[in-house]
């Protein structure tokens, strides 16, 4: 499905970074090294930025994969898994490449440890980011694993200097970010108009910027993101912490966002499904707080569901934010 065909009514989410196949297994432990260990379960999903689309698409928003997709059975399953929840792609697809494995071993506790590999998804160029033909509103989403490495960061930067006025650009770093350049760093955050992280994240940028959060009386994922306002004035930080929920800085008001505790069995993907409920409902207008309590309704689903696309659709989240304590209000503002 090219994007050509759909006709957006609504600003779009575009999503840049990788989209991956996830080889995933269920382990007892990681092993001892040199060691083997044998894996309850497998199953391959298309995975990466392909879990934030479905999140987004599952919530009403309309998306676009503006990333490279390779020629082969891996990229095959990628634009199947994208056709099949209505997301399109723009690019035209790298040939003689396919795309690139992401192995995750998920242990009882639901923790996970991932081995990636690269592959056509790493082959971006400015040309093909450009078909996504972003526009006044649009949310273009930024990995940091794409500003770790030069042949997605090259391009990206490249053109994300192009964007017209208007367009939000969506920094999800991941644990990569911090460990970067200052230089390079400091360039995706120039561009940056969103900043959506676990608490880890947000606190390891601090740390890399001689910033660490303070404490005080409000949530640890409060004082982070509030901390994180201050570095980046001007711009929407949102900071997740689990369990917990997660607070958003917007208008310089730090908002904390109480969560929905479940029993987990697979954290994969839970992060992503929080993303990308969060944009979806920040395209059709929705505040940023109700956002965010809707994206932690979707994470605390997705914990509960094995497979790494396994965000809830939108009448799911109403479903369960029905039988949500009456008076549960959307969170506790901060100034």
């Amino acid at each position: 499905m090219r994007w050509g065909d759909i006709l957006p009514t609504m600003p779009r989410i575009i999503h840049t970074g990788q989209a991956l196949v996830d080889a995933t297994a269920m382990i007892p432990a990681l092993p001892q090294q040199g060691q083997n260990v044998m894996a309850a379960d497998w199953n391959q999903h298309a995975g990466g930025a392909v879990n934030i689309l479905a999140a987004a698409a599952r919530s009403g928003a309309h998306c676009v994969h503006a990333g490279a997709i390779g020629t082969g059975p891996n990229g095959d399953l990628i634009r199947a898994a994208l056709a099949v929840e209505g997301v399109g792609w723009s690019a035209p697809a790298v040939a003689h490449r396919d795309t690139a494995l992401c192995v995750v071993l998920v242990e009882p506790s639901a923790e996970r440890t991932f081995v990636t590999t690269l592959g056509a998804e790493r082959l971006l160029t400015v040309d093909a980011l450009a078909t996504s033909d972003p526009r006044l509103g649009d949310l273009v989403c930024v990995t940091g694993y794409s500003v770790a490495v030069d042949s997605t960061w090259e391009p990206l930067e490249a053109w994300l200097a192009t964007l017209p006025d208007g367009v939000e650009v969506v920094l999800d770093p991941g644990a990569v970010f911090a460990t970067l350049p200052a230089a390079t760093r400091d360039a995706m955050l120039a561009a940056t108009t969103v900043w959506t992280s676990n608490q880890e994240e947000a606190d390891d940028l601090l740390a890399a910027l001689g910033r660490p959060r303070p404490d005080t009386a409000g949530t640890d994922m409060a004082d982070a993101a509030h901390a994180l306002a201050g570095v980046l004035p001007g711009r929407v930080v949102v900071v997740r912490d689990g369990r917990h929920g997660c607070a958003v800085g917007v208008g310089g008001t730090t908002t904390d966002v109480p969560g929905f505790p479940q029993e987990p069995v697979d954290t994969n993907g839970a992060g992503d499904a929080h993303t990308g409920v969060l944009l979806a409902e920040v395209a059709r207008g929705t505040d940023w707080v109700e956002a965010c309590r809707r994206a932690n309704v979707a994470g605390a689903i997705t914990v509960t569901r094995r497979g790494p696309a396994t965000a809830p659709t939108a009448s799911e989240i109403d479903a369960f934010l029905t039988g949500v304590r009456e008076g549960a209000g959307p969170g506790t503002p901060r100034a």
